[in-house]
């Protein structure tokens, strides 16, 4: 090495004389945007360097935190879980007071609907026993309840009050066996005592067979117990058999079905009408029938039988007015007029065929011909033109030959 730098010594130092005046001139000079050019050189020179090893370290420490030494995860992770079962339980509350101040809302509009006086009672208990058919309210004598009132709520029946306290009041729901209410169906207007069976469902004794119930009919309480007042929803059949000696009808109560939070007691209870049932048809227009021409013209008879409603609507014959029509050709082809026949007189015999060119109109109707004489031809009974008056009348019928 020694050797090598004796023999180019001379160029050795012209570099290095070389090299330090542009050290010195780039320290001097500075560019358009006033930085030194040795600055530049220099930030050049070390920036990809400095970027390799900033990212070799970072990449480095990133690994050893997250895959390695795990630092710090078990604790966040603890207290994202406690965050998250403190938002849950909120939303529950939030959703919780949302639902009882819509149920109180619906209670409060039922209550001013309603004519009778009542109060409003939330449920504080279930009694204690095999059976949960009886809850505790919130509300006692101190507010005006006594034994025997009815519960309800807008959906429909609830129970009755078994028990009255100061502050408190036990209520017999009405799926215990003990419970009993008279009914009545809507649409057929079928009474019956309502019962409780024990679990969810209740049943409705003592309607006889021949009595219609159908399944999905509502029934009402009848007031006829002197319970709960005329009117109130009771529930929807789900079965209806017959049964021995009485039908055998299961009904979802609608007062029970979504849960019990908040009841209405009725201090004074005012009967009201059973609601109407609503029938599936209703009334259609029907346009008037259209202008007809001289060729396609209806006889009179027709068209008052094809017409008749307001505005000249049709109306389509009923079986009924069939049968009537029948017994009135029947009659007028016997000359028999009703309520005109002398006492004693033969009745109308309806089994006798009728033939369409034997219907007489009613001026046309006669009497039987008399024995002896032959019937004429129904082109041969048009009346002949009136005689003069010194003349005799003329014969409305010809002898046969031979007589």
């Amino acid at each position: 090495m020694e050797t090598l730098l004796t023999r180019y010594r001379n160029i050795t130092v012209l570099l290095l004389v070389i090299f330090a005046q542009l050290i010195l001139l780039a320290y001097q000079v500075k560019n358009g945007s006033d930085v030194r050019l040795i600055r530049v050189w220099a930030v050049t020179a070390v920036t990809p360097l400095a970027r390799v090893i900033e990212g070799a370290r970072g990449g480095t420490q990133g690994f050893l935190q997250n895959y390695v030494f795990l630092r710090d995860s078990h604790t966040e992770n603890e207290r994202m879980r406690t965050e998250l079962g403190r938002l849950k339980l909120e939303n529950q509350f939030l959703k919780t007071e949302l639902a009882t101040a819509d149920r109180a809302k619906a209670l409060q509009a039922f209550e001013q609907r309603s004519l009778s006086k009542m109060i409003a009672a939330r449920i504080i208990a279930t009694a204690t026993g095999a059976s949960a058919s009886a809850v505790f309210v919130d509300r006692g004598t101190t507010s005006g309840v006594e034994k025997g009132m009815a519960v309800v709520t807008p959906d429909g029946i609830v129970g009755k009050v078994l028990a009255a306290y100061p502050t408190a009041s036990q209520v017999l729901l009405a799926t215990d066996p003990s419970f009993a209410a008279g009914v009545v169906s809507q649409k057929n207007h079928v009474r019956g005592i309502l019962k409780g069976l024990g679990h969810g469902n209740c049943r409705v004794d003592y309607v006889q067979n021949e009595e219609k119930v159908e399944t999905g009919e509502w029934f009402y309480t009848s007031g006829d117990d002197r319970l709960f007042p005329k009117g109130m929803p009771v529930g929807q059949v789900t079965a209806a058999r017959p049964g021995n000696p009485f039908q055998d009808i299961s009904l979802d109560p609608a007062g029970l079905a979504g849960g019990l939070e908040e009841v209405l007691i009725i201090l004074e209870g005012v009967h009201q009408e059973i609601p109407d049932l609503k029938s599936a048809s209703e009334p259609v227009y029907l346009a008037p029938l259209p202008p007809t021409g001289a060729a396609d013209a209806q006889p009179a008879s027709d068209q008052a039988a094809s017409t008749g409603g307001p505005n000249n609507a049709p109306v389509l014959p009923t079986d009924a007015d069939k049968i009537r029509e029948h017994y009135r050709d029947v009659s007028d082809a016997q000359g028999h007029k009703f309520g005109d026949n002398p006492v004693g007189s033969k009745a109308v015999n309806f089994n006798l065929p009728v033939k369409p060119d034997e219907k007489p109109a009613a001026t046309k109707a006669q009497a039987p011909p008399a024995t002896g004489t032959a019937v004429p031809k129904p082109e041969a009974q048009a009346k002949p033109p009136a005689p003069p008056p010194s003349q005799p009348k003329a014969p409305t019928a010809s002898k046969p030959d031979g007589q």
